[in-house]
Parts: C-alpha cells; structure tokens; sequence
C-alpha cells in the first residue's frame, strides 16, 4: 500500500508480546490520523512483512483493536478503521455501582482542580519542579513495568505537578484526597481484567507524558488541555460502568 511508505514502523522487541508492540503501533497511526477512518488496513500478509512476525501476531494485535472499537474486520473485504478514538477499555470486568459513583465525583473535581495546577505548573515550574515530575514519571512507568498498578506512583506523578504551582491550597487540598484521587485505589484485584489493565496504563503513560512534556516546555494552555483530556477520558471509561450497568 502506497501510504505504508510514510509510515514510522519501529523494530518488534523479543522483549515484549509481538501482539501488544503491532497493536501499539497500529493505534497509533490511527489516532494520529496516518490511517484515516474508513480507510483499510494492510492484509494481514503485508503486516507479516512490515513488522517481521508471524500471522499469529498480526491477527492477535487486530483482535485488540477490535476490542477498543477502533477497526472491524469483513470477510472479502479486510479491517477497515472505525473510528480515530478508541472506544472505552474497560480495565476492570465489573466495578460495584457505589464504587463508580465515588470515582466519578472525584474525577469531575480533578478535571477543574488538575487541568488548573497543570496550567500554573506550567508557568511556575522550577527546575527542581521540573527534576521531580520527570522523577514520579520515570518511576510510574517503571511500576507499569513490573506489571504493577502503579497506583502510588501515578498519585505521586499527579502531585509533583500540583506541588510545582507553589500554591499551598492547592497542596493541601490534594493530599487530602491522597491516593484515593487515583481510581484504581478503589478496584479490588479480582475485579481486574490484567490484559485490559495493561493497556490501560500504557495509555495513561503516554498521556502522562504529554503532560509533563507541555508543563516543562512552558505552555500553560497546552497543559491544562492535556490534563483536561486525559481526566475527561478517565471519567468516561468510568462512566460507561454505568451504561453497561443500567443496560
């Protein structure tokens, strides 16, 4: 396929499942507009090629973006993509309804609370500011690594961001909350979907990422959007527990 050629394919890792790597690839390109909606994917033996694993791999990985409702597959036709944003992953099989309700009034006051701090950050951001969120980020995904929720380390990822508004309120405001501010404190283990949870943080990571990336490079308003978006996320990947509940 003629558009392929433009593509940024990075070497598959023995390190890591194939599967997850060609999904991560393949999501990409999609939210990034490089694969338009409507538009097809590559046979499954051009993606052989393109990423040098077997169909196994390819077919495993196209499954996973089927489950995130961003591509369908029809018989003598192909995957075809969806849709740019990849509908709700759910990281846990089932959340107690009081349990979500809890969630979402927390994050609907840390869509104001954060998006804000990100912004201030922003601003006001020392270096030492600047040495600690990228710390608590490293250290977030270090966990992630480990296969761990990472539960405290996104909590302290969060903080570090709050602390570099050099605002006291706003300090002591979010250590009241601690880590109940992170939504997975809530979840009990056996509710858990570890597949699901895996992708779940990968996500959360990159978005960390564009966080901190705006906040150390100055750009109040890019930060508080892209705190704003990945909370607004959050809250309604929650948020569809209550739909599939009152379904």
């Amino acid at each position: 396929m003629e558009q392929t050629k433009a593509w940024e394919i990075k070497r598959i890792s023995s390190q890591e499942s194939l599967s997850r790597q060609i999904a991560r690839q393949l999501e990409a390109l999609i939210t990034q507009g490089h694969i338009e909606v409507g538009e097809k994917l590559p046979t499954e033996s051009q993606l052989c090629d393109m990423f040098g694993v077997s169909r196994t791999a390819v077919r495993e990985a196209i499954a996973h973006l089927k489950s995130m409702g961003l591509v369908e597959t029809r018989r003598g036709i192909g995957t075809r993509v969806l849709r740019s944003v990849p509908d709700h992953q759910f990281p846990a099989r089932r959340i107690n309804a009081t349990t979500v309700e809890d969630i979402l009034h927390v994050l609907e006051m840390r869509m104001t609370l954060d998006a804000q701090a990100a912004a201030l950050a922003a601003e006001r951001r020392t270096p030492l500011d600047i040495a600690a969120m990228q710390s608590a980020h490293e250290q977030f995904l270090a966990a992630c690594e480990t296969g761990s929720q990472a539960r405290h380390e996104d909590y302290v990822f969060h903080r570090a961001i709050v602390e570099a508004t050099h605002n006291p309120f706003f300090v002591s405001l979010y250590d009241q909350l601690n880590e109940g501010a992170i939504p997975r404190t809530k979840l009990l283990s056996v509710e858990l979907d570890p597949q699901a949870i895996s992708y779940y943080l990968e996500r959360v990571a990159r978005e960390h990422g564009e966080i901190l990336q705006a906040i150390v490079s100055g750009q109040a308003e890019a930060a508080r959007d892209a705190m704003h978006r990945h909370l607004q996320r959050a809250y309604d990947n929650y948020a569809a527990y209550q739909d599939r509940s009152e379904a």
